[in-house]
């Protein structure tokens, strides 16, 4: 057998790639759209990519399974469980519980793990001849490293109302079955730590069956289902307004991006014409750089490994945009955001500084300045961190609005106070500042080091409240 882990850690999410050398044949499970790394690795190992297939319609990337299937002309086992209201809406060979898929002298067996999503699947993985026993299990987003999927998605994300709860006891229950594998097979999860499909994903790639009956908080709770339930619903964090289009994307007919695009660099009068006509720009610039000049109505969107999923909850999939980038970046960044389906890239400029437009700079202010600040009647503190982090602890006074969300809330910012933001140590209060000068707010200030500075200097924080606005 020949087993590569493929991990894009701009989104956490893992693909597979297995093979059996005997026969020549491959499986790829749960691919990324860039789909290339795929062919790169089947012809440095003398492969052919027979068998393409997913654990579930994903909601925080757009599957590659059909352009790779498009390349390759390998068949495409998708699931076939689940409602039939939720079924994929393109050609496949259907999966369903107990089939097996036969890859060379690899098996996988199909077992149905509802709960994260109805349909999702796990598979059980047996290398013959070597053994009759499995020896893996590729679980999606079932069981993760120290966490299992949240089962509120299709509810938050996809709006599908009262599809939670029942989730919810659809993992108990597939939980249940899953503690009865035997102890030493290997799971392979579909994420890892940093990604919004649970709460406590664990950084390291893999683990046993055993190992997570152990330590996994999903299987003490052997016989408490409503403890279960009720702490599994708790504390999950808020789905990026993408997730939406993902799930859609992903169960229905689409176009098919086979090669990573390259975009035009624009000339200043390209530039200035698209500017002009009111197409956004993002600045993926260091927030040091773009804070000392960036260009009005400019919107920081750092080049690095979270830029693709703030741009999925700050950019809609019908408009273009500009990106200011390094030409050297373009295909890492063009890479990235083809991953959840933003492609309409319209092309690109390298500097601010030669376009003849005056720029604006941000008023990044220090720790004892922030001090002085707080508790003023004049004043609004404003953290843009997430719900869980703001409760876990937060300044005195402070006012919630996630940065995800604040372009729904700009009614709730205060123009006839000062405004100060902070985030957890600068990323997303720097979203956030260019955001609000955006939309017309002059008279705000970035504490950009935030809540890291304020704990570490031993600062006041408070729990028992929660102003979200």
């Amino acid at each position: 057998m020949y087993f590569q882990h493929v991990y894009d850690k701009t989104l956490a999410q893992a693909s597979y790639f297995i093979g059996c050398q005997a026969k020549g044949e491959a499986i790829v499970i749960d691919p990324q759209r860039d789909m290339d790394v795929y062919l790169a690795i089947a012809k440095q190992n003398n492969m052919k990519i027979t068998h393409i297939t997913e654990t579930h319609i994903h909601a925080d990337f757009l599957s590659g399974a059909r352009e790779l299937a498009a390349v390759t002309g390998a068949k495409m086992y998708l699931s076939d469980e689940g409602p039939a209201e939720w079924q994929y809406e393109f050609p496949h060979e259907g999966l369903k519980h107990g089939d097996k898929i036969k890859v060379g002298n690899l098996t996988l067996e199909v077992l149905h793990t509802p709960g994260h999503t109805p349909e999702s699947i796990s598979f059980l993985l047996t290398d013959h001849p070597a053994t009759d026993k499995p020896v893996m299990v590729f679980t999606g987003d079932f069981v993760f490293v120290g966490d299992v999927g949240r089962p509120d998605l299709l509810e938050k994300a996809a709006g599908i109302v009262g599809t939670q709860e029942k989730g919810a006891k659809q993992m108990y229950e597939s939980i249940q079955r899953f503690a009865e594998l035997p102890d030493y097979v290997q799971v392979w999860p579909g994420h890892g730590a940093g990604s919004a499909c649970g709460k406590a994903l664990g950084s390291v790639p893999s683990s046993t069956v055993g190992y997570e009956k152990v330590r996994n908080w999903a299987f003490q709770f052997a016989t408490d289902e409503n403890g279960f339930i009720d702490y599994l619903l708790d504390g999950q964090p808020e789905p990026p307004k993408y997730f939406a289009m993902m799930k859609h994307l992903n169960k229905v007919d689409r176009p098919l991006l086979v090669e990573v695009p390259k975009h035009p660099k624009l000339s200043k009068e390209q530039f200035l014409s698209a500017y002009q006509d009111g197409l956004k720009v993002i600045d993926t610039r260091n927030k040091v750089d773009f804070a000392k000049g960036f260009l009005p109505g400019s919107i920081n969107i750092q080049g690095n490994n979270s830029f693709a999923t703030w741009a999925g909850w700050l950019l809609n999939y019908q408009e273009q945009f500009i990106l200011v980038a390094e030409e050297s970046q373009m295909e890492d960044l063009t890479r990235k955001l083809m991953r959840i389906g933003l492609d309409n890239i319209y092309g690109f400029v390298e500097s601010v500084e030669d376009l003849g437009i005056e720029l604006q700079s941000s008023e990044v202010i220090g720790l004892e300045e922030f001090k002085s600040m707080v508790g003023k009647e004049d004043v609004q503190i404003v953290d843009v961190r997430n719900t869980t982090e703001f409760k876990q602890g937060h300044v005195k006074g402070a006012e919630h609005v996630f940065v995800g969300t604040l372009v729904d809330n700009l009614e709730k910012i205060n123009k006839d106070k000062q405004v100060v933001i902070h985030c957890q140590s600068g990323d997303r209060a720097a979203i956030a500042y260019s955001l609000l000068r955006r939309n017309g707010f002059e008279n705000v200030k970035n504490y950009s080091v935030g809540m890291k500075e304020w704990k570490e200097t031993g600062q006041e924080t408070v729990t028992n409240e929660l102003v979200n606005i």
